[in-house]
């Protein structure tokens, strides 16, 4: 390859919560472990060296006073999407910056509908949409993701149409691809999704964070790409962020088609004064989506392909009780472990701090809305996703 995917990267004290923090408490790791980080979604690859570049060129000049982004912004955008997701009539007064993806979301549902309204989520539910949403006053109604009998997550479109019917809901919130399940959607099943709710009057915040980690095998459809209506009730978020490991620079832009919609999100957004541009962000975004970028990323998806699969397989030959539904997308792992506890006389808390113990360092799947649920980052050297399953299989499952 030609970018490095196996280089193990010493992160410790290097501003990195993955790597200096734990996130179960009262866990510690034992003497002669080192700590690998499964948890937090970022990744422990260095990022393609173009983005450090454009980055340092932009501070040889010793001047970082207000601006505005530059066309070359909005070009590598547009291009981007168009190469990446075959987006076609996408122009710059469409794109408009976010602070993070989280923001995005909350300034859509401030347009889209009233304090106190239900919205809709699939769950599992990533925590992030957790958080942001109730701490801003909405009420959230979960459809539950159901297993087909191939394991696969589908959602439930029945569950969905009457979860929208009896709690009056007129906003969704829509993760395509789904954190933390790992399902790229089939156009069949975002087209059916996006019929229901044309029928019952539902605007939709479509989370796509994910979009440019699909692995082989599969392709990303975009929610808005699927008919006109969709294209126009539907709100966008991406950001280079998830793709390039940027989440430190801060920055993420969504894409909205409706003027209607468009002009009164960039309203919501503006009313804190906060949501504004950091200069390096954008010449970050530049540097990630030059062509160096469509070629690091496209050996990324191949190393996370390869990752998900020695994980899967690995799970299924040694793990009797752990079930995981092998993702299409993204580069996590959500393991039920309910039969492994039960088996065991464990519970969910002694299973994380086991592995905890042994330094792997991976996230409890309750918050998730996972029950006796682990979740694992599988972003990081091929090595070191061995090392980290081979202790786990010798001194924890």
């Amino acid at each position: 390859m030609k970018y490095d995917f196996t280089s193990i990267m010493d992160r410790a004290g290097r501003d990195s919560i993955a790597a200096d923090q734990i996130p179960i408490p009262g866990a510690q790791v034992k003497a002669g472990f080192d700590r690998i980080p499964m948890w937090v979604a970022d990744m422990n690859f260095p990022t393609v060296p173009t983005i450090p570049a454009a980055m340092m060129e932009r501070v040889q000049h010793p001047a970082y006073g207000y601006f505005t982004p530059t066309k070359e912004y909005y070009r590598s955008i547009i291009q981007w999407q168009e190469k990446r997701n075959g987006v076609t009539g996408l122009e710059p007064k469409h794109i408009g910056y976010e602070n993070g993806v989280l923001g995005g979301v909350v300034s859509a549902l401030n347009v889209m509908c009233s304090r106190g309204d239900h919205v809709l989520l699939h769950s599992p539910t990533y925590i992030g949409f957790t958080r942001c949403i109730e701490n801003n006053g909405y009420h959230i109604v979960h459809s539950p993701l159901v297993k087909d009998e191939n394991g696969i997550w589908r959602m439930d479109f029945e569950d969905m149409e009457q979860k929208i019917v009896e709690n009056h809901i007129h906003a969704a919130v829509f993760c395509s691809p789904h954190n933390p399940c790992g399902r790229v959607w089939e156009r069949w099943e975002i087209e059916k999704a996006m019929e229901i709710y044309k029928k019952h009057d539902v605007y939709v915040v479509s989370d796509e964070i994910w979009s440019d980690l699909i692995l082989e095998g599969h392709k990303h459809i975009p929610t808005q790409s699927v008919s006109e209506d969709a294209r126009n009730r539907t709100v966008a978020m991406y950001a280079p962020s998830k793709t390039f490991n940027l989440a430190g620079l801060v920055g993420s832009y969504h894409i909205i088609y409706n003027d209607w919609l468009r002009e009164r999100i960039l309203k919501e957004s503006s009313l804190s004064h906060y949501n504004e541009m950091n200069v390096l962000s954008m010449h970050a975004l530049i540097g990630a989506y030059k062509q160096e970028g469509y070629e690091w990323v496209d050996e990324l998806r191949q190393v996370l392909t390869g990752n998900a699969e020695f994980a899967c397989n690995f799970i299924q030959e040694h793990f009797d009780g752990v079930e995981v539904s092998k993702p299409e997308g993204t580069y996590m792992l959500f393991l039920d472990c309910t039969t492994w506890c039960e088996t065991h006389g464990k519970s969910i808390d002694e299973l994380l701090k086991a592995g905890v113990e042994v330094g792997v360092i991976w996230q409890d799947g309750r918050p998730f809305h996972g029950p006796c649920h682990i979740r694992m980052n599988l972003a990081l050297p091929l090595s070191r996703v061995k090392e980290a399953f081979g202790r786990l299989e010798q001194y924890v499952f």
